[in-house]
């Protein structure tokens, strides 16, 4: 049986709370803020807690890689960078998990030097705060979680697999293997 991690309600409920602690904080802005998902598995997150943000948003995209199948490589690649100018503006970086901390480390300096922003928020909404390697403060959390497992579900993919999921599970190992399979493995 698939072990759920998070819940279609639970996701819910965490896009509600969060969105609702960014109204409160952003409402003080005199400048428009920018979302900014971390392509792909960010994606669906920020779809959610945007609808749950109740003032005028710039919404962008950006895209990194450092995994390949359920291992991090270690190595991070920017593939598409931002489009929008978010010069002296408030960046509101919406990931899926934060673990060793190194692409979110990345993202922030890179954004930072870039671009000049007035301010970086970071919102992820899985922290596996025990596999930090580099120092990285999360502003906005969904859930922190004190056990290495691989996730699946709600953007997060096994090599582009099953994103659409609509909750956060772990695959069991006949899972991947039936994964492996449809992919031509």
């Amino acid at each position: 049986m698939r072990q759920v991690i998070l819940s279609e309600k639970e996701l819910h409920e965490i896009c509600v709370r969060i969105g609702g602690e960014l109204n409160t904080r952003l409402k003080k802005e005199g400048s428009l803020p920018v979302f900014v998902g971390v392509m792909k598995g960010g994606l669906n997150f920020m779809m959610d807690l945007i609808k749950q943000i109740d003032l005028p948003i710039l919404t962008d995209y950006i895209q990194i890689s450092s995994y390949s199948g359920t291992a991090s490589t270690g190595i991070i690649n920017l593939k598409k960078d931002l489009t929008l100018d978010v010069k002296d503006k408030t960046v509101v970086i919406v990931e899926d998990v934060i673990d060793t901390g190194y692409s979110m480390h990345y993202l922030k300096n890179y954004i930072v030097s870039k671009y000049h922003p007035k301010e970086v928020i970071i919102v992820a909404l899985i922290d596996k705060t025990f596999l930090r390697k580099v120092e990285v403060k999360t502003d906005y959390c969904g859930t922190v979680m004190n056990e290495n497992k691989f996730l699946m579900g709600y953007g997060l993919d096994y090599n582009e697999l099953y994103r659409n999921v609509p909750y956060v599970y772990v695959p069991d190992k006949e899972e991947i293997a039936e994964y492996d399979h449809l992919l031509g493995k």
